[in-house]
């Protein structure tokens, strides 16, 4: 049943309704979504109702949730106005920000957004912490982006690294994983050492091949303008003009991270990025993210960005399951 059909409830005095009027039609289409399902999320998520009537949309439920709703919708339209477009991602992220903008702000905020432009499509941070995460990228020589799973860290890396190849900025990409089994034992691989290394780094082909067609990825890996490599054979580089990620870092050791750190090299920018609650080294192994945050703090030309479930782009439900867990600790 579409949105447009619901009958709203018997309400009681503090359950009103409050009215959008949205002047583009063709905006408004967009925003409720195929079949209502933008406001069907809306509803779900904030535990309203929401009616269409016309160019107009009331939102029925208690003045919070209320509140909350017609911030998410005030500022989806203004997305929609600014030219871009919304998908259940950006619905939920803006949900879980809380955030509620006076509507000429949303305009110039997504107006005035970052945007990544690849050979394949254009990227855009979603959350403020991502649009810092980005900034910081292109302004600093080595970054690093720590903050669970999902949370768009290593995604956004190689976006910056491919708008920065493609314009010029660097001459190559290099990317590279630490290769730790992530809780069990996979045995001895058949094949090559590309053919035993490949599943690790497969993540980091997932990337690339977002943002650049496969057969160009295929060509510059042959050119070694794109490199991906385990984090064990950059030992005896120096990596210049070129945009550096190491993924997954909180699985690399103290030696290890500092080994990667020094092999930065002129015209170059490096970002680290890590999930400190999902280490894989060995049980006493000190993990060579923890110990880089601790030294690195405060050294000029190094930059920290932290994420948290909100900034979760996946599944919903990835966001939800990190919150769980995190309460969890706490009460531990």
């Amino acid at each position: 049943m579409g949105i447009s059909a619901l009958t709203p409830p018997t309400r009681p005095d503090d359950v009103i309704e409050t009215v959008l009027e949205f002047p583009d039609n063709r905006l408004l289409i967009e925003l409720c979504g195929e079949y209502d399902r933008n406001l069907a999320q809306i509803e779900h998520q904030t535990g309203v109702h929401v009616l269409r009537r016309g160019n107009r949309l009331a939102v029925i439920g208690d003045k919070a949730c209320r509140d909350q709703a017609a911030a998410v919708l005030r500022g989806l339209y203004a997305k929609l106005e600014a030219g871009k477009h919304i998908s259940a991602g950006d619905i939920d992220g803006t949900i879980r920000m809380g955030q509620v903008t006076p509507r000429e702000e949303q305009i110039e905020m997504f107006s005035g957004g970052v945007e990544l432009r690849t050979r394949r499509k254009g990227v855009e941070p979603r959350t403020e912490a991502q649009k810092a995460y980005v900034a910081n990228l292109f302004a600093n020589e080595l970054g690093f982006g720590i903050g669970p799973a999902g949370t768009g860290k290593t995604y956004l890396a190689v976006a910056v690294g491919v708008t920065m190849f493609i314009s010029g900025a660097v001459e190559k990409i290099i990317l590279s994983r630490p290769a730790v089994e992530a809780g069990e034992r996979l045995g001895f691989l058949p094949g090559d050492m590309k053919e035993k290394v490949d599943p690790y780094m497969q993540p980091l082909y997932d990337a690339l091949n977002d943002f650049l067609p496969a057969k160009q990825v295929e060509k510059l890996i042959l050119e070694k303008r794109i490199e991906i490599a385990p984090l064990a054979f950059m030992r005896g580089r120096t990596l210049s003009n070129a945009f550096i990620v190491l993924d997954e870092a909180q699985n690399a050791t103290s030696m290890q991270m500092k080994m990667f750190l020094t092999r930065l090299g002129e015209g170059s920018r490096m970002v680290i990025t890590g999930d400190r609650t999902q280490v894989d080294l060995p049980r006493g192994t000190a993990s060579g993210l923890a110990e880089a945050e601790r030294i690195l703090k405060g050294v000029k030309g190094v930059t920290f960005n932290y994420f948290t479930s909100k900034d979760v782009v996946r599944h919903p439900l990835v966001g939800r399951i990190i919150e769980a867990y995190e309460a969890d600790e706490a009460s531990a």
